[in-house]
Order: C-alpha cells, then structure tokens, then sequence
C-alpha cells in the first residue's frame, strides 16, 4: 500500500513536468521496467531513487512524500 501511494505521486509529477515514463526513466538513468513498477506499487522506492527523482523534478522529497507519511 505505501509503494502504491508513493508511485501514484511519483507519475502525477512526472506527468505535470511533462516527462513520458520512457524519457524520465532515460533520464534518471533506470529502466522503464523499474520505474514503471515504482509507479504501480509494485516496488518501494529507494531513498537514493527518491533524491534521484526529487532532483530531476525540482521537487523535494518531502513534496513528493505521500501527506500521510509526512
């Protein structure tokens, strides 16, 4: 349930800054497998995954942090 809700915020910011899930996934140098089951729930993020996408966003990780979890 936390890997969902953290996946679900993790493509609304992609998708408001315009990235498709190919060119994001190129951009944070991971694959589109992995990112795309980041953004299913289907797998946690890393911290280092979160900075790495925090960074890219220009977001901080306590933005894209679900609010229950802040």
């Amino acid at each position: 349930m936390e890997a969902e809700k953290w996946g679900r915020r993790i493509r609304a910011f992609r998708k408001l800054k315009g990235y498709t899930q190919e060119g994001f996934a190129k951009e944070i140098g991971v694959s589109v497998s992995l990112l795309g089951e980041v953004e299913r729930g289907n797998r946690k993020p890393t911290d280092d995954f979160l900075v790495e996408v925090a960074e890219m966003l220009h977001v901080s990780v306590d933005e894209l942090r679900p609010p229950e979890h802040k």
